[in-house]
């Protein structure tokens, strides 16, 4: 099922956006799969190279608040980690739409070795080294002047968007402030990618990492919110590859707690998300993601 969100485009409007961005001619190109926010297409140019092409939702899709301006933001991303783990390179770019390098290999799959997801935990390592300006999310979307509002504000951001889509979530009133003095002991800004599950990860034929993509949605807080999508749907411990190739582990009662906490931010984040994408409020992805969040509240 296509997500509300991807733009129906094809051949003739990606010739159209490289000729715009590269001044290139294209002699194919074809759509790729796995995501569900945005358009995604490889083309082959007249130069011999070969890119891709991201288009942003159409301008008729309803989005959640923290989603405006993503594709900006992906370039901003890639410009941020250059040199400490392996992104594409943007060549060309616009509000809605980038031109980046195809990057080679095939997305991370669960029979995969554990080597690219180790070398994956030590590149993010290296990301973590940036520092950001605040916490939070840039232009104008949830932020705050310490972790714990900044993540106050992430969640109510969600929880309005859910109110809005009539999307049911459980109670959270009062989850944050029990848990301040946690979320407080996160003092810099680590730039984080939060969106590390296996079809952002892009794997070599010899099983070494070969790229990361889908950086659009960035921010800057604690770097256990990034432990959370490696292990997607699981919680992860010291054992898994990502948190070997790290460096990290074992994991203190404080840094389980906010393992919890940001799974229970990426629980809300998900089935919120779920009409913007075209899934229905009572199916399976939604029945699935709402035990999950709510085995992680009868936790905490």
């Amino acid at each position: 099922m296509r997500s509300p969100t991807q733009p129906l485009i094809g051949v003739d409007d990606i010739a159209g956006i490289v000729r715009d961005g590269l001044g290139a001619g294209v002699t194919g190109a074809s759509e790729l799969s796995g995501g569900g926010f945005a358009a995604v297409w490889r083309a082959s140019l007249t130069d011999g190279r070969e890119v891709v092409v991201k288009v942003g939702p159409p301008a008729s899709a309803r989005l959640l608040s923290y989603e405006c301006g993503l594709i900006p933001a992906e370039a901003e991303y890639f410009s941020l980690v250059r040199g400490k783990a392996p992104v594409p390179t943007v060549l060309a770019g616009s509000d809605n739409w980038i031109i980046s390098s195809l990057l080679p290999g095939r997305p991370l799959t669960d029979g995969d070795s554990p080597r690219a997801r180790e070398q994956l935990g030590a590149a993010i390592a290296r990301v973590h080294t940036v520092s950001g300006p605040l916490f939070g999310y840039t232009g104008g979307r949830p932020s705050g002047s310490d972790w714990p509002a900044a993540f106050h504000a992430m969640i109510e951001s969600l929880r309005a968007d859910a109110g809005a889509w009539a999307v049911p979530l459980p109670p959270l009133d009062g989850l944050i402030a029990r848990h301040h003095a946690v979320l407080a002991t996160v003092e810099r800004p680590a730039l984080l990618h939060f969106d590390l599950w296996d079809g952002n990860v892009l794997v070599a034929p010899d099983g070494s990492l070969s790229g990361l993509v889908d950086g659009e949605r960035y921010l800057y807080g604690d770097p256990l919110l990034d432990f959370v999508s490696p292990a997607l749907f699981q919680r992860i411990d010291e054992t898994h590859p990502f948190v070997v190739g790290y460096g990290a582990g074992p994991f203190t009662a404080a840094e389980l707690t906010r393992l919890a906490l940001y799974r229970v931010h990426l629980y809300v984040l998900m089935l919120t998300e779920g009409p913007s994408r075209g899934i229905a409020l009572d199916a399976d992805r939604q029945k699935l993601v709402t035990r999950l969040l709510e085995a992680e509240l009868a936790e905490l």
